[in-house]
Order: structure tokens, then C-alpha cells, then sequence
């Protein structure tokens, strides 16, 4: 993995990390251990300037893969070993923050009466590890770029923000100003 990561190529990124079994995938692409150091190999692509590898690396922890017991979706590990994902991906690469979005939103392939069924997986965009607010979209709009605010999965967790959160204490502090 590290090899691919020096050369920014894709396909040698795509060799190293097809022999690991779908269990372990996602560590690896996460977190490396060596002696008592741990590095994260997506982070170090970033440092590096191999973005070539680290959106390789998106399109990989974010693809649901399935055996006959389990099914595997890099998410969670991703956000839990590295939970200020957002805020790193808008100050060091941009553009790898609508690939990352892409990867949260599921479609399905059959279309029933001219609709599709759509997941998202946004949990993590609005609460923390700790069961507090997150802080992505404070770091998304200090980003200032319209076309990620735009994205369906901003879109809908700002949505479930405003429905849920903001909208009862908005009413509440304009009930005030009527009074």
C-alpha cells in the first residue's frame, strides 16, 4: 500500500489491497502498525500529494462488499479512526470531498414505478464518536464551496438538522420577538 502511495498510482494501489480479505480491508487502508508507531496510510496519501491513490482509497473504504455471513462498508472505520475527516479533506484536498460524499449515498440498481430506493449513510456527519453534534457542516460552509453544500448528502443532513434541531429552536427565539 505504501509502494502505490509513492507512485500515486491507482492500479498499484488496486494490487496491494486486493489480497486482503474484505474483514481487514478497511484497517489497512486506515492504519498501519509498525513497532509502536501508527501511521494512517489515507492520511500519509494526503500529506504526500498522492491524490490519485487517497480518492482510490475513498472509492475502496466506501464500497459495500458482501459474503454470505456479513456485508462490509469501510464507513465506520473510516470515521472512527479518523473522525475530522471532513475538516482535513476541505483544508488539504477539495476535491476529494465530493468523492467521499458520492460514497455515503447508496442507489439502487432496480427502478420500481420510475423511482429508485436511496440510503444515506450520514450518522456520522452529524454526530461525533461521543454522541454530540458534529462539526461537518461548520466546516463545509467555512470551505465556502456551493457545489459541496449542493450535494445530495449535505443536502439531506442539513435537512434532518433544520427538521429535527434547528427548526424548534428557531420558532422558539421568533416567538420571543412576537411577545
Amino acid at each position: 500500500v505504501m509502494k502505490a502511495i509513492n507512485t500515486n498510482q491507482e492500479k498499484a494501489l488496486v494490487k496491494a489491497i486486493s489480497v486482503s480479505p474484505r474483514g481487514k480491508r478497511s484497517m489497512e487502508l486506515l492504519n498501519i502498525t509498525v513497532g509502536t508507531q501508527s501511521i494512517s496510510p489515507f492520511y500519509w496519501a494526503i500529506e504526500s500529494g498522492s491524490l490519485v491513490t487517497a480518492q482510490a482509497m475513498i472509492n475502496d473504504l466506501l464500497t459495500i462488499r458482501a459474503d454470505r455471513e456479513n456485508y462490509y462498508y469501510g464507513y465506520d472505520d473510516l470515521f472512527s479512526r479518523h473522525p475530522e475527516v471532513i475538516q482535513r479533506l476541505c483544508a488539504d484536498a477539495a476535491n476529494l470531498l465530493w468523492p467521499l460524499l458520492d460514497g455515503l449515498i447508496w442507489r439502487s440498481r432496480v427502478a420500481v414505478a420510475g423511482q429508485r430506493r436511496v440510503n444515506y449513510y450520514v450518522k456520522h456527519l452529524m454526530q461525533d464518536g461521543e454522541g454530540k453534534m458534529n462539526k461537518a457542516m461548520e466546516w463545509l460552509s467555512d470551505n465556502k464551496d456551493p457545489k459541496i453544500i449542493c450535494h445530495p448528502a449535505v443536502v439531506m443532513f442539513a435537512d434532518v438538522f433544520w427538521g429535527q434541531l434547528a427548526n424548534r429552536y428557531f420558532l422558539l427565539g421568533s416567538l420571543y420577538f412576537l411577545f
